[in-house]
């Protein structure tokens, strides 16, 4: 029997590398246009979930809990600092979420951003296939490890193509199902507008993005960082500076208003002990 088990996990073994070899015979930039297929098309019909975000930067900590909504996501502030909310924070967050259920024009404001957003990712995306070249650099839990660096041949002609062509970086993509797990961007030049007199994006900004899936068709950001810097307008100096977590992930009703993804929020006041993202959803 011994001589039998050994015999099957030595079968087993060679089998799997067999199919990881036929796998891995997909040219790599082909495995990325099959992944961006993938995102754009499970993105048309994604559900609606409800979790926390924490977002640093060198002034404070910010813990939200936010809802996803037909109308764009809906959020609410919780912590600062490690800190609940107090009377005079609580008002000015309450006040800020009356303004957008009670404002038409707000309203209609943070549907354009909501939109504007998901048109930016998606072109993002597109671009990923034929703006870099690929080659596979091993494996790592579950996932392909592909290096990527701008395709001289690609012709980047709007700003985002420009900043998006001028970083080289690794992707992850699940084997199993052709899904972005990870994405890492380092700029590796100077990238001038209007030969630098209107404004420069430095070399050696850098971001990370990592996704985990949620249910069997959906897949969420749970890590994003961008640190960028540059000069706009001459003299102008700018930083990108963005850190943030997301987690506890729970399904949320489809199709819900923002009016009901904030009356869902309010559902779950937040408590006068201090919280930690991992015990906000216990």
């Amino acid at each position: 029997m011994r001589l039998i088990w050994a015999t099957l996990g030595f079968l087993s073994v060679a089998l799997g590398a067999c199919c990881a070899q036929q796998q891995q015979a997909i040219p790599a930039g082909q495995l990325v246009r099959e992944v961006v297929y993938n995102e754009l098309h499970d993105h048309d019909r994604h559900g609606y979930w409800r979790y926390w975000i924490e977002r640093r930067s060198p002034r404070e900590t910010r813990l939200e809990e936010q809802v996803e909504t037909a109308e764009g996501p809906v959020a609410r502030l919780v912590l600062t600092n490690g800190h609940p909310l107090d009377t005079q924070a609580r008002l000015q967050e309450q006040a800020r979420l009356n303004q957008l259920l009670n404002s038409p024009a707000e309203q209609a404001r943070h549907l354009q951003e909501y939109a504007d957003d998901e048109k930016r990712i998606g072109r993002i995306l597109v671009l990923l296939p034929d703006a870099f070249l690929y080659e596979y650099a091993g494996e790592e839990n579950g996932s392909y490890r592909l290096r990527f660096r701008p395709n001289p041949a690609y012709p980047a002609r709007s700003i985002e193509a420009r900043i998006f062509h001028a970083m080289s970086g690794e992707l992850w993509v699940n084997a199993r199902l052709k899904r972005l797990a990870r994405l890492n961007g380092r700029v590796e030049e100077n990238v001038d507008f209007g030969f630098g007199i209107l404004g420069r994006l430095c070399k050696g900004g850098w971001f990370q993005l990592e996704r985990s899936q949620v249910s069997a068709t959906d897949w969420k950001t749970a890590r994003l960082e961008v640190h960028m810097s540059g000069r706009a307008l001459l003299v102008k100096t700018f930083a990108r500076e963005t850190s943030e977590v997301r987690g506890g992930f729970l399904p949320a009703p489809a199709g819900m208003n923002l009016v009901q993804g904030a009356a869902l929020l309010r559902q779950a006041e937040p408590p006068s002990s201090p919280i930690t993202p991992a015990a906000l959803h216990r």
